[in-house]
């Protein structure tokens, strides 16, 4: 069973009907159609409708989801059943084949591509040289096979001029090793489609036309317009269908060329090939008329082409059209042809060439893919797949030889498939302990005896009038059969049934074959089937210089007089040929593909109902899920049974522990009930009815959406407790590789800074190691740390007294840096400059002073004393002094005994401002805006810079205290 697929695109397998009738059939047939689902099965058989239109299911991806499944996995396909096939060969070592059939349009080439591309596809894993070159040539040639054995149609662009059955070779690895492949050309068998006399056009003409280059058609004696030549354009309607067709023939002439050099003709070969094509067109322009009793050629020319072409005489080809030669005892005399004698000779001739050229072209792809040096002792088993790719059943208005022959192949096939399956069934009932039931089906091989028969049936007949001595005439053949089958149930003519106006008289009889009655003309019977080629042709080709020529024509190399065998007719030909097929096929184990067209138009979209019953009437395919029914509809091996429905029995999920997968089967089955409706086997479980199947399928989906709910939870958990674990690790890992950086770090540091204490610089010089990144942080710190701890070395190891001087230098280089030049760091900073002036007059009045201040304004230290100038508003300029202690800056008249001007309280201050040049001018600011402007100036040294020492007592002053904070946020020093 194919893999359930929704009800809306109808049964994936017709055998799960609910009822064997045409009308069930054909609408699930429809529905599948439309909903795009080309494909389904019938038990291991697949029915493939021609969609006329690509579809993506043909990829890489699709064949991966094929690729060592069961058929009952996945839903229908090409693949499905080429996997099967391959399976059978590799695991069991048994030679299988798979049957291709249906009528022209059908789609039976591509099938038969897909399934060679899918085979080549899952084989040669190890990329082989040797498996690789045989998978190419074996894939290359169906290139060349279709452009020389198909042709465009009025029903077909591709048609199949040929059956072609290919059994590619298998190493006991199951690799492809080689192949062969037999063929069976149907253009003098096909006269409803032959190229000489219909609108056929083969598609190797066409692509040579319009795909060879000027210079190749000008060697050939060629034009592109294929109108010029009768074979190929017998009316205006196939000059119209050449232009339509021809959009890619010169990409698919570049491809056969390349495919025949890939596969390894020769260049002169492929020339050989071009040039035997061209002769056959030239062939079909000859025009014969009668000069009084004798023959003529109208338009000799085209005989020299044709001679050059095949590398003769031109009087030979042109004796070899007009006369006959006959040996009558020692005596030899030219026989001269009619016009009609002629003609029919010429067109016998040219497609005695097409046909030699096509065997001549399968036998040395064979020569290329056969299985050379295999040793089975050595290399194990050789086994084989074949695939056959036939024609199928036809019905026209006009049935002739032809339709004769191919209908008789389609019985002997039916035939086959009917005993195959039907022994398939009865097997497996048999090894599964089932009582097996008869079961009733039209058995074909009645109308195989009708046609094949030794000395009674039709074509030993029709052999036996073409070996009678005289004129003998289709209507002398329609009598014999008339005597010798009038009484058979299954042919009726209209002299045995009077009354049947459908028959014609001395024309027609009819066969009642399993696919229904088909009317036969005997008309060219005879003629066909004796398929006469004079002699005179045979050796003028076997005279031929050219050695690929020579060699198609063995038998020309006989002297006119010398008695040869009569040869086989066409009949008997195709007889053999069938009956050696049948008995090849017979040997393998069968698997089959049932192409329908599903309509004539060849639209997408539409479905003609009666063109795809009658298709399905004479494929048997009703007769088929009749027989694979066989009582069952479906059936499994236990352990796949269990395998998809153990969840929806609480006894088998999630695994049973009854004694066996039976029993376990038998328990879930009765748990719902269906005890009724089944059998038991040895090894598996038959259902009687597809109800049962669809219920279980049911509950099987809806437990499904339980289960996989349970098994997201579950997972869901798995993964978050496997995120949280990683991530756990990964934090740990973390932070033991951190500890270790930096321990590391840490040591490092130690061992550079280990005697820093005594070091003189402590430690200037040493240069800090590199920290990781996750560490650049901790290094600022540590070196932040390193920086204070020496610089509280160095503060500790300078007197108490220079502190307060060194505290003011750093406040002073803080604030002044980058903005003036020279800030005096390099002298000594005195502070209370007044005090030290040497004058002994200036100081004695000045201390005074300080001391009465100090007294009153009760401040602690001196902070600054300095003598400046300041000019007032009559541009004035003003002898004074400054003095600023830690509570009050004042400024003094050194003229007046230091008289105190003017107090400013310190807190009152708010700014101070200084220029970036090396003049000495100083602004004090303050809260009520009545800004100090003062210049200073020292007279012992008189260019002495002492602004840098005013800032830095200032600054120092004001960090240290609680006014500090009001001073460095409401004011800028350096910047005011």
């Amino acid at each position: 069973m194919a893999e359930q697929e929704s009800l809306e695109f109808g049964k994936a397998d017709f055998v799960l009907m609910d009822t064997v009738t045409m009308p069930e059939f054909m609408a699930n047939l429809r529905l599948r159609f439309e909903k795009g689902r080309i494909y389904t099965f019938i038990g291991e058989v697949v029915v493939s409708v021609n969609p006329y239109k690509n579809l993506n299911i043909y990829g890489r991806d699709t064949i991966e989801q094929y690729r060592g499944r069961e058929l009952y996995e996945r839903p229908p396909h090409l693949f499905a059943i080429a996997d099967a096939a391959y399976k059978a060969m590799k695991r069991r070592s048994k030679d299988t084949c798979i049957v291709i059939s249906g009528e022209s349009g059908a789609g039976k080439t591509e099938a038969s591509k897909y399934i060679m591309h899918y085979i080549a596809a899952i084989t040669n894993p190890g990329q082989r040289a040797e498996v690789e070159r045989v998978k190419n040539i074996l894939l290359k040639s169906n290139c060349v096979l279709e452009a020389f054995g198909n042709a465009k149609t009025n029903r077909n662009d591709n048609s199949s001029r040929f059956g072609k059955y290919m059994d590619i070779n298998f190493d006991f690895k199951g690799d492809p090793i080689g192949g062969h492949i037999n063929n069976y050309l149907l253009e003098k068998k096909k006269e409803g489609f032959s190229f000489f006399h219909s609108p056929c056009l083969k598609l190797l003409f066409v692509q040579l036309l319009q795909g060879g280059s000027d210079q190749m058609l000008r060697s050939l004696h060629l034009q592109k317009d294929a109108s010029a030549y009768s074979y190929i354009s017998p009316g205006a309607q196939i000059k119209v269908r050449v232009v339509l067709c021809s959009i890619n023939d010169g990409a698919e002439f570049k491809a056969v060329a390349d495919a025949m050099k890939v596969i390894g003709f020769k260049q002169e070969e492929i020339q050989t090939v071009y040039k035997i094509v061209a002769a056959i067109l030239h062939l079909g322009n000859l025009k014969f008329s009668v000069d009084g009793d004798t023959p003529v050629i109208e338009n000799s020319k085209v005989v020299s082409i044709i001679a050059d072409l095949l590398s003769t005489k031109s009087d030979m080809v042109e004796k070899a059209l007009l006369f006959r030669t006959v040996a009558t005892g020692r005596d030899v005399i030219d026989k001269q042809h009619t016009e009609q004698e002629a003609t029919y000779g010429r067109d016998a001739f040219a497609k005695a060439i097409y046909e030699r050229l096509f065997a001549w072209i399968v036998t040395h792809i064979n020569d290329v893919i056969e299985v050379k040096n295999y040793d089975t002792t050595v290399h194990g088993k050789n086994t084989v797949i074949g695939v056959l790719d036939i024609y199928g059943f036809e019905i026209f208005d006009n049935n002739s030889f032809e339709q004769f022959c191919i209908n008789y192949c389609n019985e002997k096939l039916q035939q086959l498939f009917i005993q195959l399956v039907l022994k398939q069934e009865q097997e497996e009932y048999q090894r599964e302990g089932i009582p097996w039931k008869h079961i009733d089906y039209f058995n074909n091989q009645v109308i195989v005896d009708l046609v094949e028969q030794q000395h009674k049936g039709i074509i030993s007949i029709l052999d036996d009038a073409c070996m009678n001595v005289g004129k003998v005439t289709d209507e002398m053949f329609l009598e014999a059969l008339n005597n010798k089958l009038g009484k058979h149930a299954h042919f009726s003519s209209r002299k045995l049934c009077a009354t049947d106006k459908t028959l014609e008289f001395d024309r027609d009889f009819r066969i009642k074959h399993y696919a229904g009655d088909v009317i036969y003309s005997v008309t060219g019977f005879i003629d066909k089937n004796k398929d006469t080629l004079f002699q005179d042709f045979k050796r003028l080709m076997y005279n031929s210089s050219n050695p690929v020529l020579k060699m198609m024509w063995p038998e020309g190399k006989l002297s006119i007089t010398e008695v040869t065998k009569r040869p086989l007719t066409a009949a008997t030909l195709f007889k053999n040929s069938m009956i050696a097929l049948v008995d090849n096929l017979a040997s393998k184990e069968p698997y089959y593909v049932r192409c329908i067209k599903p309509n004539d138009k060849k639209s997408p979209q539409l479905f003609d109902e009666e063109r795809c019953r009658h298709q399905v009437e004479y494929l048997g395919l009703l007769e088929n899920v009749r027989v694979r029914r066989a009582g069952f509809a479906y059936r499994q091996t236990y352990e796949k049974f269990l395998h998809r429905y153990k969840m929806i029995s609480e006894f088998t999920w999630p695994n049973h522990d009854l004694p066996s997968d039976k029993d376990a089967v038998k328990k879930l089955i009765e748990c719902h009930g269906f005890q009724h409706d089944v059998a038991y086997g040895k090894t598996k479980i038959f259902i009687r009815t597809p109800r049962t199947l669809f219920t279980l399928e049911e509950l099987h989906a809806k437990m499904l959406v339980r289960i996989v709910l349970f098994l997201q939870k579950v997972w869901r958990g798995t993964l978050a407790r496997l995120r949280y674990k990683r991530t756990k690790a990964a934090l740990t890992i973390l932070k033991y590789y951190r500890r270790y950086k930096v321990k590391s770090y840490i040591q490092e540091v130690a061992r550079r800074f280990h005697n820093v204490r005594q070091m003189k610089d402590y430690g200037k010089h040493v240069q800090w190691p590199t920290p990781p990144k996750v560490l650049r942080r901790f290094e600022e710190a540590l070196q932040t740390i390193y920086h204070r701890w020496r610089a509280g070395e160095l503060i500790r190891s300078v007197p108490p007294e220079v502190l307060p001087q060194l505290r003011a230098k750093v406040a002073a280089m803080e604030v002044l840096k980058g903005h003036r030049a020279d800030i005096g760091l390099q002298r000594a900073w005195e502070g209370n400059y007044i005090a030290l002036v040497s004058t002994s007059e200036t100081t004695g009045s000045f201390i005074p002073v300080a001391n009465e201040l100090k007294r009153k304004d009760k401040y602690m230290n001196v902070l600054f004393s300095c003598h400046v100038r300041k000019v007032n508003r009559f541009n004035k300029v003003e002898d004074r002094a400054i003095f600023i202690t830690d509570r009050h800056l004042y400024k003094m008249d050194p003229m007046k005994q230091y008289k105190v001007m003017k107090t400013i309280p310190l807190y009152n201050l708010v700014g101070l401002s200084v220029s970036n040049g090396k003049d000495q001018l100083v602004v004090f600011h303050t809260k009520d805006n009545k800004d100090l402007i003062v210049c200073l100036f020292s007279k012992e040294p008189s260019n002495d810079s002492r602004i840098g020492e005013l800032v830095g007592v200032l600054a120092s002053h004001f960090k240290r205290s609680v006014l500090g904070l009001d001073f460095v946020q409401n004011s800028n020093i350096s910047n005011r």
